[in-house]
């Protein structure tokens, strides 16, 4: 590795430091933000959840069904992949005269479809620890919930206690574009008093009312939280309509169902569909005018339509976006990373991983004086270096 005194482009390393601490204090900056940043929470990843939900599948009327579907997956492929396969086989129904498929009807495709959502949301919600080693499995319950906020109100004290003091009058809404379906965010901004929002209207029980197309209010908030892929709390009614109901809760109406994954929108219209609406925002979001940064925390880089997103932006050459990933990099980084980094615009792309500061086809910098990896690619090492500074990083 390449030690912090190296000059780079005509600066220094310290000076690259310094860059991504300025960056991360834009006046315009969004966060994409993956599963890894629940994992500690309590909530599983995509390899445990999907194992979990398959075991609770077992045996059920839906067995059967679920068999073939994975008979034509990949080994690897996770639960959204099941997902994704269902909704296409419904589609299928859907428009064939018999209303069935080689695997099943449309009514058995769509009730293992909503059965296996289900089940992801009460994972979710409670929370679920796979064994480990000699840790036995832990299964959150509404008496027994697992999950924690402690990590998403740190995170939020941090980005708006900290970094945006002396900086509120001047700084737009922060935008949380996040992939998960819990609803931590949420709480920890709540917790911390600080006002956002998030398409709905009303209180306990909400209604969607941003539609495709809309501008985000430029007021009266001081985050937007643009959940990608829904929320364990959203339920799509028989007409179409969206909202956001508490756990429990037998109203609006009983034939709602959650609404989590973007195939769970099949049949609504493009104007109606929150998950064209929120891709619409992190488009816009990517081509701000002024400067602006993505900085991105516990995503993979393994969702194609993001990547494809990201990539479109900043590829074209009037594009003022600065990627900051902070990600694990182990044997390699993720491919796409790998790639952006080597193009002619890949001095636009900041990535922090536990080896150091790569920018552009350079790096690593900054590595650790101990010679230990660093944990800033960790959701707790990003909290730590916003409240910080990425030179007060050890």
């Amino acid at each position: 590795m390449q030690s912090f005194r190296i000059r780079v482009g005509g600066g220094t390393v310290d000076d690259l430091v310094e860059q991504l601490d300025r960056h991360l204090a834009l006046p315009c900056v969004a966060w994409l933000l993956g599963a890894g940043i629940s994992f500690g929470a309590g909530i599983p990843l995509m390899v445990p959840l999907t194992r979990r939900v398959l075991d609770l599948m077992a045996g059920t009327e839906h067995a059967p069904l679920l068999d073939k579907v994975r008979a034509e997956l990949p080994p690897d492929a996770h639960i959204e992949h099941l997902l994704s396969h269902l909704g296409d086989y419904a589609a299928l129904a859907e428009r064939s005269q018999s209303k069935t498929t080689a695997i099943g009807s449309r009514d058995e495709i769509e009730k293992a479809h909503r059965t296996v959502v289900t089940h992801i949301a009460d994972i979710i919600r409670w929370g679920y620890r796979a064994e480990s080693g000699t840790k036995a499995e832990e299964i959150g319950t509404y008496k027994r919930p697992l999950v924690s906020v402690a990590g998403h109100s740190a995170f939020v004290g941090a980005l708006f206690s900290t970094q945006q003091a002396g900086l509120h009058d001047r700084r737009r809404a922060v935008r949380l574009f996040t992939t998960n379906y819990d609803t931590l965010l949420e709480d920890a901004l709540a917790l911390a008093c600080v006002p956002y929002w998030d398409g709905f209207s009303g209180g306990a029980v909400a209604f969607r009312t941003h539609r495709f197309g809309q501008d985000e209010p430029d007021t009266g908030y001081r985050a937007h939280v643009i959940k990608l892929h829904g929320s364990i709390d959203w339920h799509l009614g028989p007409d179409g309509k969206v909202w956001r109901v508490r756990d429990g809760d037998a109203y609006p109406t009983s034939t709602a169902r959650v609404l989590i994954h973007p195939q769970s929108t099949k049949y609504v219209a493009t104007q109606r569909d929150p998950f064209a609406a929120q891709f619409d925002l992190f488009r816009r979001a990517l081509t701000a005018p002024s400067d602006n940064v993505l900085a991105v925390c516990g995503y993979s880089f393994g969702d194609d339509h993001i990547n494809q997103e990201i990539e479109l932006a900043l590829e074209r050459p009037e594009n003022k976006t600065t990627l900051v990933a902070f990600c694990q990099e182990g044997a390699r980084m993720p491919e796409c990373l790998s790639q952006w980094r080597a193009l002619s615009w890949g001095r636009k792309v900041f990535i922090a991983t536990e080896k150091g500061l790569y920018v552009g086809k350079d790096g690593p910098f900054h590595s650790c004086s101990t010679g230990s990896d660093r944990d800033w690619w960790t959701f707790n090492g990003v909290t730590q270096l916003l409240r910080n500074g990425a030179g007060g990083h050890s």
